[in-house]
């Protein structure tokens, strides 16, 4: 007969089906007979019996003492059916929740064992390390995976034409990700810009928050989200059918390569800049320094306070403190500590 989930419980103790319903009809009385105890419980009597004698053997339950009648030798000789009677349950169940116990001990060191192994042989043949996603669906999911996928950051390769994602699905991830607070760097090849609508497309992308920068050459397309995984496109390793390719990097000596690779070239790549008219590599006049300004962070930079640097040109402390101001603006830091980091990368001195 089937049980309803709340009378299952006494199953993960190793108790059978058939058991339980024994066990917890005889719970609700104080003593009774396999007979009583089939007529309540629906069960055949010779199995109610027999699952009695098993609960007995194994100290759930126990014999009720009952008077005896005297026979006509004078022996006292019972006739009457044996009647059961539970054995407390926080006696008789405790050790079965005990071996209940050992055994998810044993499960769960043999898991973390065979986990362990898993991860330790794979690792040995790269089959932790890297994977490889073939077809336009698969490689456009797992895109998808690893920009909806990132809490801190995105760093990315664009080179020649784009992934093969579909725009509108990395436009999604991409805006998702930028809604969520996450960082995103971006270094172009110069080429990348030839792309059909492209220029449109990170114009679009630099005014939503990404920060992108030119180079004029870059090794290979990529995507690494959270420095903990990398996507990889495989060009020259795409299926007789001309399929996309590409492989997921995951944590890993290559993947702390990948990343280094990307800091590298983001630290020697130039800002990219909007215009009205698209894009340019370069500041506009009016966003590049002055030689008087020049002059006054040469001066500034090489440890000379305001006053003096005023005296020596010639300007007022305010006039000089006003052109630091600028110049900081212009870098878009806010210490004097951080603008001589930008002038220096940014060739003003």
């Amino acid at each position: 007969m089937g049980l309803p989930e709340e009378d299952r419980m006494l199953q993960a103790l190793g108790l059978g089906p058939a058991e339980e319903v024994v066990y917890t009809t005889l719970l609700a009385c104080p003593a009774a007979s396999a007979q009583e105890l089939a007529r309540q419980s629906g069960l055949d009597e010779a199995e109610t019996a027999r699952i009695l004698l098993d609960l007995t053997a194994r100290g759930l339950a126990a014999v009720a003492t009952e008077s005896a009648a005297p026979d006509s030798d004078g022996c006292e000789v019972d006739l009457r059916p044996a009647r059961y009677r539970l054995t407390p349950p926080s006696v008789a169940l405790a050790p079965l929740l005990v071996a209940q116990r050992n055994a998810l001990y044993q499960a769960e060191t043999a898991f973390s064992m065979l986990t362990e192994q898993y991860r330790t042989t794979n690792a040995q043949t790269a089959g932790g390390v890297m994977e490889v996603v073939v077809g336009v669906e698969q490689v456009a999911h797992r895109f998808h995976q690893l920009q909806c996928g990132a809490q801190r950051e995105l760093l990315a390769f664009l080179v020649g034409a784009p992934i093969a994602v579909p725009r509108e699905e990395a436009d999604v991830s991409e805006s998702s990700a930028l809604d969520r607070g996450v960082d995103f760097r971006v270094v172009a090849d110069k080429d990348y810009l030839d792309g059909h609508d492209v220029v449109r497309d990170v114009r679009a992308a630099i005014t939503t928050g990404v920060e992108l920068r030119l180079v004029d050459s870059l090794p290979l397309k990529m995507l690494v989200s959270d420095r903990e995984r990398a996507m990889v496109p495989l060009v020259d390793m795409a299926d007789s059918d001309g399929e996309p390719s590409a492989i997921v990097v995951h944590r890993s000596g290559l993947l702390t390569a990948l990343v280094h690779l990307f800091e590298k070239e983001w630290a020697q790549a130039r800002p990219i800049y909007t215009t009205t008219t698209g894009l340019r590599e370069e500041p506009a006049a009016d966003q590049q320094p002055t030689e008087e300004e020049r002059e006054v962070l040469a001066l500034l930079l090489a440890g000379i306070s305001d006053r003096r640097a005023a005296s020596q040109l010639g300007l007022s402390i305010r006039t000089v403190e006003r052109r630091m101001r600028r110049l900081m603006d212009l870098a878009g830091v806010e210490s004097r500590l951080q603008l001589g980091w930008h002038a220096a990368r940014a060739g003003w001195l």
